[in-house]
């Protein structure tokens, strides 16, 4: 398991959003590019980085800080908010980052995104599938979390695998940025029911223990925002697991 650090940028500075909302945010004094700098530094493998502007509004304020992120560090940064075509692709691509995180288009359009990958090479890709538990099947909301989709994060999951995609990052809505520990429950039904997929865990990483927690189920990877930048514990703490 690779514990992935993550920034997320709205209007160039870094912040957090609690469970996606855009009312709830929290401002963190740092320079991206050196936060991101520091982290590699301090032994990150990855970096997560998310434009929370182009993810909402579209458009593409954030890529320049994204893109001199990339540049400037020897690690491979996956980076997504609001990528909806390919320009979007060519444009992170060229600016060096080594992964597209793809969101919305993906629930709504996989054959697309299946396309995506076989010209860009599905390493290149990851599906990010944000769910949330309704009368026990895990569903994937649209449009900042407010719209159904009518689709279902297993069936999502079974039709990228079935077409030789296997990199996704499982976000539980009801987690992200609370600090209340991961979903595990979630994410270990997901490796018995899909044990092919390659998921990276994202919402509610608050400790040491929920990444030994994520790393004995067996997942590929392990976001973490918040308590990164509050100081909970280390990259060379989340790395000794």
């Amino acid at each position: 398991m690779i514990p992935i650090p993550a920034i997320d940028l709205r209007g160039g500075r870094v912040v957090r959003l609690s469970q996606g909302d855009y009312s709830q945010q929290r401002d963190y004094d740092f320079d991206a590019v050196e936060l991101a700098r520091r982290y590699a530094e301090e032994g990150a493998q990855r970096l997560h980085v998310v434009d929370l502007d182009a993810a909402r509004d579209g458009g593409s304020c954030n890529r320049i800080a994204i893109c001199e992120i990339a540049s400037a560090l020897a690690i491979p940064v996956q980076a997504g908010g609001g990528v909806r075509d390919e320009a979007d692709l060519y444009a992170l691509f060229r600016g060096g980052v080594a992964a597209a995180v793809v969101g919305s288009v993906a629930v709504r359009d996989p054959q697309r995104v299946i396309e995506w990958a076989r010209s860009f090479g599905r390493d290149r890709i990851v599906i990010a599938l944000d769910t949330r538990l309704v009368d026990e099947v895990w569903t994937l909301p649209l449009h900042g979390w407010t719209e159904a989709s009518g689709s279902t994060l297993p069936e999502r999951l079974s039709r990228y695998l079935d077409a030789g995609l296997d990199q996704f990052l499982i976000t539980d809505i009801a987690r992200d940025g609370m600090m209340g520990g991961p979903s595990l429950g979630l994410y270990r039904e997901l490796r018995q029911s899909h044990p092919d997929a390659r998921i990276q865990a994202s919402g509610g990483v608050d400790s040491v223990a929920s990444l030994n927690a994520l790393r004995a189920l067996g997942v590929a990877g392990a976001i973490i925002g918040r308590a990164l930048l509050e100081g909970r514990f280390s990259i060379a703490e989340a790395n000794a697991c």
